[in-house]
């Protein structure tokens, strides 16, 4: 959910944001690793050369919406973000598409599956989204990522190519993350994290849980996520997508959203200029029986979580909150 300020909440969000950003201390870090390379932040105004129709006008609306909010934002939090040397990490998140300039960062547990679908498409590799596997898509190498290309090949298309994120509320990516990768069979999450997990937070294990990894507890997950001394490293799956996708640093030209991600998505294949046939793919991309992970869901895993749990990872996420306007969870 997006919300609107007043003064009053602008002021209320300006000192919650200072007390936060004075609060973590990793954030600071965060900040000034990236201090050299003089970022460009100007919104560059959309090309909409290619949209003839008037139905997208309120999508339009809250497009700029968000990418003036998030300029804000940045001006405001930002002004230690200028990067430094890791460029190919800070675009290693990035996919490429030459044909029609697009440059779309992952965000996975956003609809991330179906955009790679999108990109193939648009990129020649297939002729519908909708007959691309799963792991054709994660698992077949067929997209360019930025930090495959030469350091005059990234700044040439960060600089000249429409630059697009989709992001999700936190806590609903997370609680998502937590269901698809430790709910159903996974021959990567179960041995490598769930094993892990299981063997520092759960004292009373049984062997066969050390063994397999599987029935890892949302509760024992979280444990693990606020951990500044994880058993095993940070995912993709559940990284804050200010470190994902640096979108203080990387001026994206478009900021779409999982809750309204039909219409953004459309809105986004007209902006370049995409067959006029090609429609974003509605469908679930795996355990297409489960509930889709909603506010209604996520409040059910919260609740085995202590009011102090769900404070520490809405402080996790608060970056995210706060960068692309969402609401504050009840906690």
């Amino acid at each position: 959910m997006e919300i609107s300020h007043s003064q009053g909440d602008n002021d209320a969000l300006n000192k919650t944001t200072n007390e936060l950003i004075g609060k973590h201390q990793g954030t600071k870090a965060f900040f000034r690793k990236f201090s050299n390379i003089n970022w460009p932040l100007e919104i560059r105004p959309l090309n909409k050369s290619f949209v003839k129709d008037n139905k997208w006008k309120n999508i339009d609306a809250t497009q700029e919406k968000r990418r003036s909010f998030l300029q804000d934002f940045c001006r405001k939090y930002g002004g230690m973000t200028r990067a430094q040397s890791h460029l190919f990490h800070m675009v290693s998140r990035i996919y490429v598409e030459d044909k029609h300039k697009i440059l779309y960062c992952e965000v996975p547990k956003a609809g991330c599956s179906n955009w790679k679908r999108i990109l193939m498409v648009l990129n020649g590799l297939a002729s519908s989204a909708y007959n691309i596997s799963h792991d054709a898509v994660h698992y077949g190498k067929h997209l360019k990522k930025l930090d495959s290309f030469d350091v005059k090949g990234i700044y040439t298309r960060l600089n000249t190519y429409t630059k697009a994120v989709f992001v999700r509320d936190p806590m609903e990516r997370l609680v998502s993350a937590f269901r698809d990768k430790f709910e159903h069979p996974n021959s990567y999450y179960h041995p490598v994290f769930g094993k892990a997990i299981i063997k520092k937070y759960r004292p009373d294990a049984w062997e066969e849980a050390f063994n397999n990894g599987s029935g890892v507890k949302f509760k024992e997950f979280i444990h693990y996520l606020l951990d500044s001394h994880r058993p095993v490293g940070m995912d993709i799956h559940w990284e804050k997508v200010s470190k994902l996708c640096y979108p203080c640093l990387i001026n994206y030209d478009f900021v779409g959203k999982f809750e309204t991600l039909e219409e953004d998505a459309n809105y986004f294949l007209q902006l370049i200029g995409a067959p006029k046939e090609l429609k974003f793919p509605n469908f679930k991309d795996r355990h297409s029986s489960d509930e889709r992970t909603n506010i209604q869901v996520v409040r059910q895993y919260l609740k085995d979580l202590t009011r102090t749990e769900r404070q520490l990872i809405y402080d996790f996420y608060y970056l995210d909150y706060l960068m692309f306007n969402y609401t504050m969870p009840i906690l």
